[in-house]
């Protein structure tokens, strides 16, 4: 990696204005599609030094770049999206719905329009309302509404069957349906019936108040006239109205019109979670994943985001609450404004309902992204084919069922550890999980670190390939893991060489998913999307997560601990009287015998023990912050 095989172009003839660009590889294919304010300059950052490694990886596969002008930034950004669609780059972001998410929708281009669930790509003449978590609140919500709007639900086959019957069905009896399959006898207009659709309409935007008070007026005078029989339908309408507002969470106490938008990621994928909220009240809601192909930065990610959102959405907000201010928000911002009819702003919240809200949709995204890659870890069809492609990639012998991964975590000279984690089968098996304290490595040194954990675990295999014994380790691995790059997997090597034991091991570098070798030159890169690819991730990932808590309950504990720990009858209550009446261990070290005998619970005896302990030996010790 590093080598840059596209021929730069000469600057004069990049034109200095907004545009897109593709760059091609060898036989043709599109690789990257990118925008920019100015051609010319976004271009020459392509050949800098200081690459980032994605970026360097897609310069690599290139082999061509051209160009597109554009009228404007926003022309730009729509360039570049169509390109994106049409091309489907490999080193662009990909998105995708983590799941299909049902819609109420309502078939306006029909004469007599439909109230259905829809899933899947958007028809046209179809308004659509939603996203809903499940099909069942939408089946909920039209029960209720059907009540007060008699709009048909039935197919087209079962609409056409009644007509040529000459009778309506028995939605119509019990006044579900206005009967538009025979208006002669029902008295149905086209007109009368394209109100009741666009007064459904209107509720389903969020615009309820209206209704509401319409349907609580022609109660109260049909009850004046002394109607009852038709103030009581009012009334069973109003009552079935505000039943479907109830299934819609409000969450602020203004009736705004609002999109908000939450993120969890990682290095390789990202997940988005956005609640839509129209009057206060949670509209909708929808989930994608992110495969992070491309080289950006958070903002650079929500902006990307922003605009594959927004080209399938009509319905845009006046305000979009956003993790991360996006980096092009100027051209979002115009772009979505001409779309809305009025100006669109981003905002970060920072407090009060708003913050509240962002932070419930973001618990969301994290939630929803963790369940995607425990789906993905646990589907045992793609965790079998995933061992084959990673026994195949490596040339083993067979599929790895037992992997153990290692990784060090330090910070500075001190608490040195490391992890030993396991997957059989390709799922974590935490009961044979194991933490090091590093203890023969002087200050800090990785390389050994990594040497010193590998050595101790495999001294172990000869005892516990005996028979009969307590294995401490469970049977030999069939692939050894370590996180990091070329040195790391020396280290390995060498434990492994001293050991006698011929075990495949590689190294998983961060900064490419490169995967090395002991015996080769160059390493392994994995395709991107490929399942091997992503068990390796999820081992290191898991290593180091497990490292990292380690290493994070050994700095808690030492910085946590006193010379007073050592004084016999200074507890935890007696340790927190005597910090409270000095402040710290330093002020109580100066303090007199009596002084600290003053000391609620603390008398002669022990005052006496806790002064001795804090000006005796060991001065440095004895001087540590409780």
């Amino acid at each position: 990696m590093g080598r840059v095989s596209v021929i730069r172009p000469d600057a004069s003839s990049i034109p200095d204005g907004p545009g897109a660009y593709l760059f091609r590889d060898a036989d043709g294919r599109v690789v990257y599609v990118g925008k920019a304010r100015s051609l010319r300059k976004r271009l020459a950052n392509y050949w800098g030094r200081d690459l980032h490694p994605r970026t360097e990886a897609m310069i690599a596969a290139a082999d061509s770049v051209e160009w597109i002008m554009a009228s404007t930034e926003v022309d730009a950004l729509l360039l570049e999206y169509n390109l994106i669609q049409e091309h489907r780059p490999r080193f662009n972001v990909r998105y995708r719905d983590d799941k299909s998410y049902p819609y109420l929708a309502l078939t306006v281009g029909e004469r007599w329009p439909r109230a259905q669930v829809l899933r899947g790509a958007k028809r046209k003449n179809v308004r659509y309302f939603g996203p809903f978590g499940h099909a069942y609140a939408i089946r909920e919500t039209l029960d209720a509404l059907t009540r007060v709007f008699p709009v048909r639900t039935c197919s087209n086959a079962f609409f056409d069957q009644r007509a040529r019957a000459r009778r309506p069905c028995l939605y119509y009896d019990i006044g579900r349906c206005s009967g538009p399959c025979v208006p002669e006898l029902t008295g149905v207009t086209e007109d009368s019936y394209r109100a009741d659709v666009e007064a459904l309409s209107e509720f389903l935007s969020g615009h309820e108040r209206p209704i509401l008070e319409r349907l609580d007026r022609e109660m109260r005078e049909a009850a004046r006239r002394q109607e009852y029989e038709l103030a009581a339908k009012h009334r069973d309408q109003l009552t079935a109205a505000r039943r479907a507002l109830e299934s819609q969470e409000m969450v602020l106490s203004q009736p705004e019109d609002l999109d908000v938008v939450g993120l969890a990621e990682d290095d390789l994928e990202a997940g988005f979670q956005v609640f839509f909220v129209r009057r206060g009240r949670v509209m909708g809601r929808k989930g994608w994943v992110v495969d992070r192909v491309e080289d950006l930065d958070r903002p650079g990610l929500v902006g990307s985001f922003l605009r594959e959102l927004y080209m399938q959405r009509q319905d845009v907000p006046p305000r979009i609450l956003v993790p991360e201010i996006p980096s092009d928000a100027d051209v979002l911002g115009a772009w979505l404004a001409s779309r809305r009819e009025g100006p669109v702003r981003f905002a970060v919240p920072e407090r009060g309902t708003k913050r509240k809200l962002m932070e419930t949709v973001t618990q969301n995204a994290h939630d929803q992204f963790r369940r995607h890659k425990l789906r993905r870890a646990s589907d045992f069809g793609a965790r079998s084919r995933a061992l084959a492609e990673l026994g195949r990639l490596l040339e083993l012998e067979q599929p790895p069922l037992r992997i153990e991964c290692y990784d060090v975590s330090n910070l500075g000279p001190g608490d040195k550890v490391g992890s030993m984690v396991v997957f059989e089968d390709g799922l974590p098996k935490r009961s044979d999980y194991r933490r090091f304290e590093i203890k023969g490595v002087p200050g800090q040194d990785d390389f050994a670190s990594m040497e010193e954990m590998l050595r101790r675990r495999l001294a172990r295999l000869p005892k516990d390939r005996e028979p009969g014994a307590r294995r401490r380790f469970a049977y030999p691995p069939s692939l050894i893991v370590v996180d990091g790059g070329r040195g790391q997997l020396s280290s390995a090597t060498k434990a492994l060489a001293d050991a006698d034991e011929h075990i495949p091991a590689i190294g998983l570098a961060k900064r490419l998913e490169e995967v090395y070798f002991p015996d080769r030159p160059d390493p392994l890169v994995i395709p991107r999307g490929s399942e091997a690819l992503f068990v390796l991730q999820h081992l290191r990932d898991e290593a180091h997560r497990f490292a990292i808590t380690y290493h994070r309950q050994k700095r808690g504990k030492r910085a946590l601990a006193s010379p007073l720990d050592d004084v016999a009858g200074v507890g935890p209550s007696r340790k927190k009287a005597l910090m409270k009446r000095f402040g710290s261990v330093a002020r109580m070290a100066r303090a007199s015998e009596d002084e600290i005998a003053s000391t609620p619970g603390v008398g002669p005896d022990l005052a006496r023990a806790v002064h001795d302990r804090l000006t005796g030996p060991e001065p440095a010790e004895g001087r540590r912050t409780a």
